[in-house]
């Protein structure tokens, strides 16, 4: 099946940025894609809503989602795009949504590592996951759903690839800095070697976002990629074939032994 990833800035505006998310999925569809992951906070950016962020969530959340099932069913391509849902408290979850090509929701995943790092502290204004991992079906592929700063933690993508992914989706707003297109490459690339599945990230292109939107084969390999252009598609055929030849050379997944952190080797 081949996917697309989406590289864009989102701005305050809903209807705005689904527009966007509308135009680039027209042009993954013309490359044939059954599938388009875009950006963290592709429904507004937290950064740029004026007045209160609770409440733009509260009102904007449905009309978000509804947009995504709409572009989905009307062109004939899966959607998965981030964005802020109600929690029902001050802070709301940094969600992502993923939609079938009928518009059909097939699941949410809420980011469970909030970015306390950097000097930056997501937790203030957004509440961390109280579920667990996210799979979903398009097209044959079992897809896992990450968001930015879960890149950082080996034991999410090992969850998805132990749970069967195929393609794992990232969806982020990188921040600029030093070392952090570097940071970014070999953790996507790690993600990709170390379960020897397909990795997929869009990425925020702005000012303060890296971009660099790309998707890697079950060796790390990069089969189509974006720098820092301001608004992009970039689009690979993903295969079982390929995981499939990779894992009867590399069968790193059968040949673990710790199935988690509990487990004591003894010395000697």
């Amino acid at each position: 099946m081949k996917v697309s990833v989406g590289q864009f800035n989102p701005g305050a505006d809903v209807a705005e940025n689904l527009a966007t998310m509308r135009r680039l999925s027209a042009t993954a569809l013309q490359a044939g894609s059954k599938l388009i992951l875009f950006p963290e906070e592709a429904m507004f950016s937290v950064g740029r809503v004026v007045g209160d962020f609770a409440a733009a969530v509260d009102a904007h959340w449905t009309t978000f989602v509804q947009g995504l099932s709409m572009i989905a069913a009307d062109l004939g391509i899966a959607v998965i795009a981030s964005g802020y849902e109600s929690s029902g408290e001050s802070r709301p979850y940094n969600t992502v949504v993923a939609v079938g090509d009928d518009g059909e929701i097939l699941g949410t995943y809420r980011k469970l590592h909030l970015y306390d790092a950097f000097s930056y502290q997501e937790s203030t204004r957004i509440k961390p996951s109280d579920r667990g991992i996210t799979t979903v079906e398009i097209g044959g592929l079992k897809v896992g759903i990450m968001t930015c700063y879960d890149i950082r933690f080996p034991e999410l993508a090992r969850s998805l690839a132990v749970s069967g992914a195929d393609l794992i989706c990232v969806s982020a707003a990188w921040f600029k800095g030093e070392h952090k297109v570097d940071h970014w490459e070999t953790l996507l690339k790690a993600r990709a070697i170390e379960n020897t599945c397909w990795v997929a990230a869009a990425g925020t292109s702005s000012k303060h976002c890296i971009g660099h939107s790309a998707i890697l084969d079950p060796m790390g390999i990069p089969a189509s990629f974006l720098n820092d252009e301001a608004e992009g598609v970039a689009t690979a055929d993903v295969t079982h074939r390929r995981i499939e030849e990779v894992r009867e050379f590399l069968p790193v997944l059968l040949n673990r032994r710790l199935e988690n952190s509990s487990v004591v080797v003894p010395a000697g």
